[in-house]
């Protein structure tokens, strides 16, 4: 049973704090290439703030025309951290980027692994366009956190001690000043940020998640639309909910806003603050001249490293928000529960399969998808399962794949129960063409390599004359190597269909399964598909399942499903062909 989203947020693993600090644990392993950046980013901006410092000291002691030995340590110290600084700042670029988008990249790998046991049965508690946010958006967060907040935040944090311990060591009293300016600026301005964010960026990722559900719905589904006459409201929708991020946005970019002019606000009282005590002291003969004056520089380019942290206080309340959703994805339970101790399952053995008794629900409040159904899939021979939409054909394969968890009955594979084995064995045992199966944007030869990464050319010709492939696809120009657009748009209906009876057929499973493979085609390309199929599969085991009774006088048994049960076979079927 999966978790939906809106449940999943309340539970407190999802909690914005505690999602964060796992999103930032799972980019430790990272540390040994983002450590660098974070001192690099520190030291470039002490650097900025020891050359304004040294050359304020500088132009000041130079006015009073001292021995050029005495003032030379400085021209070297401003043109070394001039240099530095740059260098620096480069080094914080390239390292920074570096290593979290390697950081970045490995996440999304692991958010991607999380999502694999979930499809097909637990992806339909999220829509597909926020699948594809969470995936795409959401992790790129992570890369938010560590560059414009994390690095952010250290930079401005040393600089602020450094320059508050400095200041105080020149006048105790405007070091004490200076760091609590500084702690207002650097604490107390990012966190109302962060209060005043947090609806903000809930509101916006909302309308950023609405927004991709219906950029996809409009790209994949434009030619239903513009069949039923929908296309404008659709379009007038999409145009809403970008009309809604462009006002949060708006909001949000208030709040930064005033916030830096608070920080320049602050910066300008402490400036003058310290510059009022200095010259006090200076008056009462307790601070050199020179010393009043790095003392005011101090203070103005303290502030400098503490800018940016607005702008971080509004990134990280979209992290949290991101964050939170991740954790959702990757806390949503798997629809079936995989064995402590799996069976083993010998690779290539002909294997059968015995139902017995099976009852299936979707949810636990709904009625039995399927109940009582009990079948038997002979080793090397062909059934044909018939049934119309809803009865529970769809069901039937997804429990066979370990998709979907039974509650009663029996499956056995290979004389053991198959909850027994661990799911990729099962996949890898019972696979095929699904009714969901997907034609990437790549080549032929790409798309059949899914199947079997290691196929040799001669296997892959094997397979594609065997769904009568491969004639089609050696009269084209580019032959093997042919885009098929997005989901096959490049192909027939009829030539899908063939490619993905290729693709099944090249993995060569024990217990080969295909779903509805006329489905959308015409009555005479169906029938000369369901022909190819019959003869590809001579000699294996193979669970057709069709809503199309024509053209399976091949096929070693015939069934019929019917409201979740095994019904008697269509009459029209020849009586030595039945099995119930």
């Amino acid at each position: 049973m999966t978790l939906p989203a809106e449940a999943a947020a309340t539970t407190p693993a999802a909690r914005p704090p505690r999602a964060t600090l796992r999103l930032l644990r799972n980019l430790l392993p990272y540390w040994r290439r983002l450590l660098p950046a974070l001192l690099a980013a520190a030291g470039s901006e002490l650097a900025a703030a020891a050359l304004m410092a040294t050359a304020a000291w500088l132009i000041t002691r130079a006015a009073e025309q001292p021995p050029l030995a005495s003032v030379s340590l400085a021209i070297v110290a401003v043109r070394a951290l001039a240099l530095g600084r740059g260098a620096l700042r480069y080094t914080d670029r390239l390292l920074g980027h570096d290593g979290v988008l390697r950081a970045v990249a490995g996440f999304r790998t692991r958010v991607y692994e999380a999502l694999v046991p979930l499809a097909p049965a637990g992806t339909p508690a999220f829509r597909s366009g926020d699948l594809l946010a969470r995936l795409v958006d959401d992790v790129d967060a992570a890369q938010n956190l560590l560059l414009r907040v994390l690095i952010p935040a250290a930079a401005a944090c040393t600089v602020a001690a450094c320059a508050t311990v400095m200041t105080a060591a020149l006048l105790p009293q405007a070091g004490l000043l200076l760091g609590l300016v500084l702690a207002v600026a650097g604490l107390l301005v990012p966190a109302l940020v962060l209060t005043l964010s947090r609806r903000t960026s809930q509101a916006e990722k909302a309308a950023r998640t609405e927004l991709a559900a219906l950029t996809l719905d409009l790209t994949q589904g434009a030619a239903d639309l513009a069949a039923c006459g929908a296309r404008g409201r659709a379009h007038e929708q999409t145009r809403r909910a970008a009309t809604r991020i462009a006002a949060v946005e708006h909001t949000a970019a208030w709040t930064t806003s005033l916030a830096a002019a608070t920080v320049l606000l602050l910066q300008a009282a402490a400036t003058v603050g310290v510059t009022w005590l200095g010259l006090r002291a200076h008056a009462a003969g307790q601070l050199p001249a020179v010393h009043l004056t790095v003392l005011t520089v101090l203070a103005l380019v303290s502030f400098e490293a503490l800018t940016p942290l607005p702008a971080a206080a509004r990134h990280l309340a979209a992290v949290r928000v991101s964050a939170r959703r991740l954790a959702d994805l990757l806390d949503t339970p798997p629809p079936v529960t995989e064995p402590s101790s799996p069976a083993t399952l010998a690779p290539h053995a002909a294997l059968g399969v015995d139902i017995t008794g099976l009852r299936v629900r979707h949810r636990p409040d709904a009625p039995p998808a399927l109940d009582g159904v009990s079948l038997h899939l002979p080793p090397g021979l062909r059934t044909v399962l018939l049934g119309a939409s809803g009865s529970g054909k769809s069901t039937l394969i997804a429990a066979l794949m370990r998709f979907i968890p039974y509650e009663a009955g029996s499956i056995r594979l290979g004389g053991r129960e198959l909850r027994d084995y661990a799911s990729t064995d099962v996949r890898r045992a019972i696979t095929g063409m699904t009714q969901d199966a997907h034609v990437f944007h790549t080549t032929i030869r790409a798309n059949l390599l899914l199947a079997r990464p290691d196929a040799t050319d001669a296997e892959l010709r094997e397979a594609a004359r065997k769904a009568r492939l491969l004639d089609w696809i050696e009269s084209l120009p580019d032959r093997w190597h042919t885009l098929l657009g997005e989901n096959g748009s490049a192909m027939s209906g009829g030539q899908r269909q063939r490619l993905l009876l290729a693709r099944a057929l090249l993995a060569d499973p024990p217990v080969l399964v295909l779903d509805e493979p006329t489905e959308g085609l015409d009555p005479d390309t169906a029938t000369a598909v369901l022909t190819d199929i019959l003869h590809a599969t001579h000699g294996r085991t193979t669970l057709l399942i069709t809503h199309d009774p024509t053209g399976l006088t091949a096929a070693d048994q015939i069934l019929t499903l019917d409201d979740g049960r095994i019904r008697p076979a269509l009459p029209c079927l020849s009586p030595d062909r039945i099995s119930v």
